[in-house]
């Protein structure tokens, strides 16, 4: 029993190491609050804990027989370590793919825009025609203005196309502005709880005023607007002379108290 715990207890050391280095990078870099919520990471994520950090050591526990020969002990150990990096290995590239590059301000809410939302002729317009908002690989997320075009012809296009399931201007960084830019049109946005017509806070918006009231902030004042992406939206609160994003409230549960930026400007 000692021999097995010995070998379990290094290899859920192992992988808990190399488990918290890859998910603290890609959290630290790109899925910081609300990145993690909105690009619904949580989906993925449980499936590298359960099998790189549970079951691979585990595995690892039921096999290591001391009286089995050491280069068969060792080849077994091999092929569990192999599973759990094809397991790491699809995990990290699907949140790579997902992860967050842009916060975007567009018409009248705020939305996540993923590395998986832009294809590569947007990704090469946006470096020819507006190369300080274009994404890179190593890009970090941004936030962003991403106003209609001017021109009524490219206007309507863009329209007509998100109506077809096509690409919206979130999905046109070439448009996209910077952030401070379009904090006049944002704050003409801003609404009360009850004046938000998200259809999934319908039924929570007696709940959402709640928490706005144990938060100290008005629920009738016109502070708040949507923020969407793979999760349910959230409301984020605005202080309207800052215009600094001060809270976000999610809508799924009914807890309060998420984190907040502490005064901060969204950037």
């Amino acid at each position: 029993m000692k021999f097995r715990l010995k070998l379990f207890g290094w290899h859920l050391t192992c992988s808990l190491f190399l488990l918290t280095t890859v998910l603290g990078g890609l959290y630290l870099g790109w899925y910081r609050w609300p990145g993690w919520y909105l690009a619904n990471a949580l989906r993925v994520a449980p499936i590298l804990v359960s099998v790189d950090v549970a079951l691979g050591p585990l595995l690892t526990f039921l096999i290591a027989n001391p009286a089995k020969p050491r280069r068969e002990l060792a080849r077994d150990i091999s092929i569990i370590a192999i599973v759990q990096l094809i397991a790491l290995g699809y995990g990290v590239s699907t949140l790579w793919n997902g992860r967050p590059l842009y916060y975007t301000f567009s018409e009248d809410r705020l939305q996540l825009v993923q590395a998986s939302d832009l294809d590569a002729d947007e990704r090469a317009l946006a470096q020819k025609q507006n190369p300080q908002l274009a994404p890179h690989w190593y890009s970090l997320p941004r936030w962003v203005w991403a106003p209609l075009p001017e021109q009524e012809s490219t206007k309507q296009a863009i329209i007509e196309s998100a109506v077809e399931g096509g690409n919206d201007v979130i999905q046109m960084p070439r448009y996209f502005q910077p952030w401070e830019r379009g904090l006049p049109q944002l704050k003409a946005q801003l609404k009360t709880v009850d004046e938000q017509r998200d259809y999934g806070f319908f039924k929570k918006k007696e709940r959402l005023k709640q928490m706005m009231r144990e938060k100290g902030y008005a629920p009738d004042a016109k502070v708040t607007i949507l923020m969407t992406g793979q999760s349910p939206s959230m409301l984020v609160v605005f202080d309207p002379v800052t215009m600094r994003i001060v809270d976000y409230l999610r809508s799924d549960f009914d807890v309060p108290g998420s984190p907040k930026p502490k005064g901060k400007r969204a950037r």
